[in-house]
């Protein structure tokens, strides 16, 4: 039994010292407007923190808030928070482009602000493709541009959730950020 526990952790260690860490996320900010309604501002802080395993796999999750939706405003002022842990292929890698594609699942639970406003929550299971532009060799512009799986959407006290399965490539699914390799 010691020698298996001896050779579980040097394996770990050795796993450890031969990948990278990186940071970074994605912030954003907008201000809407629909009809003669209000402006709304609205924003995302979505920290990523991820374990470069090889050179083709990583490990990570993106944890995060924000508040209202840009694309659906209505009035709307619902402050959320979010947990996304994900699995990454890197299929394409140059000296200055790499092509991935994210897959994990991902839950969100959104509050709403104004009174007798139900909460709900959101779950998804898919895959978000990607490219990373690598500026130098610690320092990446990353883009995820769409989603492909499925999302369930329940309020509190529903008895059902309203779920779809598809492929969402519009505009308004784009996310930008930044990648620091350690």
């Amino acid at each position: 039994m010691k020698k298996f526990l001896m050779t579980l952790a040097m394996a770990v260690v050795a796993v450890a010292a031969s990948a990278q860490v990186y940071v970074g996320g994605n912030i954003g900010i907008a201000s809407s407007k629909q009809g003669n309604g209000d402006n709304v501002t609205t924003y995302k802080v979505l920290p990523e923190i991820g374990y470069n395993i090889d050179k083709d796999w990583a490990v990570g999750t993106t944890i995060g808030w924000g508040k209202g939706n840009p694309v659906n405003i209505e009035g709307e002022t619902n402050n959320y928070f979010t947990v996304a842990p994900y699995a990454r292929y890197t299929f394409v890698h140059s000296k200055y482009v790499n092509v991935f594609v994210d897959g994990g699942f991902g839950y969100t639970h959104y509050n709403h602000a104004h009174v007798g406003g139900a909460s709900y929550n959101q779950w998804e299971v898919g895959f978000k493709p990607g490219i990373s532009v690598n500026l130098n060799p610690k320092l990446s512009f990353v883009a995820h541009v769409g989603f492909a799986g499925w999302k369930s959407v329940k309020r509190d006290g529903a008895s059902k959730d309203s779920h779809a399965w598809g492929v969402d490539l519009d505009g308004n699914n784009i996310t930008f950020g930044i990648s620091y390799n350690f």
